[in-house]
C-alpha cells in the first residue's frame, strides 16, 4: 500500500477538531469533521458550506477528494454536492465541505460531527493528441443506459454522451 505524507494545519480556534483519520484498516477515506462555531442547520432542499478548520498541502501529483459519507446520504439525504470535490496541490485555503440536504428533515451539524470523507489519489497530467478519427469500439457512442441492466425493464435509449 502506498503511503504519502501530507502537511496539515489546524486554523486558530480549531485545535479541538480531530484530524482526518481512517475509521478502519481497509478504509480508503478519512473522516472530515465540522468546525462550526455553534450548531448549524441545513434545511431540506438547501445547501450549506461547512468549515473543517483545516488546511492541507497536497503534494504535486496528488489530489484530495471530498466525498459524501454513505450513512448520511442514506439516512438523512445529505451529501457532498460537488462530490467528489477536488483539493488541488496548489490550494492552501481552508478545507470546506458543500453539503446538500435532499432529505425531508432539517440536518443539524454540531462541532466535531463527521460530515464527509477525504480520499487522497494520484493525478495524471494529460497531453492531448488530436486525431481526425478515433479508434472504434464495440460501444461507440452508446451511453447513459445503453447496456440496460436496470431490473425495471428494457435497455437504454443509446445516447450521445451528453445525456440526450
Amino acid at each position: 500500500m502506498d503511503r504519502v505524507e501530507i502537511e496539515i494545519s489546524r486554523l486558530p480556534g480549531a485545535e479541538d477538531i480531530p484530524l482526518p483519520r481512517y475509521m478502519s484498516d481497509g478504509a480508503s477515506g478519512m473522516d472530515l469533521c465540522a468546525a462550526v462555531e455553534s450548531p448549524t442547520v441545513v434545511e431540506p432542499g438547501r445547501i450549506g458550506l461547512v468549515p473543517t478548520g483545516l488546511t492541507i498541502a497536497v503534494p504535486e501529483g496528488f489530489e484530495a477528494q471530498v466525498r459524501s459519507r454513505s450513512g448520511l446520504a442514506l439516512r438523512c439525504g445529505v451529501f457532498v454536492l460537488n462530490s467528489p470535490g477536488t483539493i488541488d496541490s496548489d490550494y492552501r485555503g481552508e478545507v470546506r465541505v458543500i453539503l446538500a440536504n435532499l432529505g425531508s428533515e432539517p440536518f443539524r451539524i454540531e462541532r466535531g460531527d463527521r460530515i464527509a470523507q477525504l480520499v487522497v489519489a494520484r493525478v495524471s497530467r494529460v497531453e492531448w493528441a488530436e486525431a481526425e478519427v478515433l479508434a472504434t469500439t464495440d460501444r461507440q457512442a452508446g451511453g447513459f443506459g445503453h447496456t440496460g441492466g436496470h431490473s425495471g425493464g428494457g435497455g437504454g435509449s443509446g445516447g450521445d454522451g451528453a445525456g440526450h
